[in-house]
């Protein structure tokens, strides 16, 4: 996984998901937007940042649970988790 955070001068947190086609077929790909759509639906996020999250490859092989912990130590490392 790869973040990209950049703040936006508004009173929420915007978020994108970009999964390439080398993560596998589109069954594969949904799955992980989806999965990454409701990670970041109920993560507290700090408002006014725009981000995209960027699936690599072990997305496609990873579950609920691995994909949450990566992401929640990504946006805690980014400074973007509400504490």
């Amino acid at each position: 996984m790869v973040i990209r955070a950049m703040p936006n001068q508004l009173s929420i947190s915007r978020f994108g998901i970009s999964v390439s086609k080398r993560l596998g077929k589109a069954v594969v790909r949904n799955r992980v937007k989806r999965l990454l759509r409701e990670i970041l639906r109920v993560a507290p996020l700090n408002p006014g940042w725009d981000i995209i999250v960027i699936a690599r490859t072990p997305a496609a092989k990873s579950d609920y649970h691995q994909l949450r912990k990566s992401v929640l130590s990504l946006l805690s490392r980014a400074k973007i988790l509400a504490e």
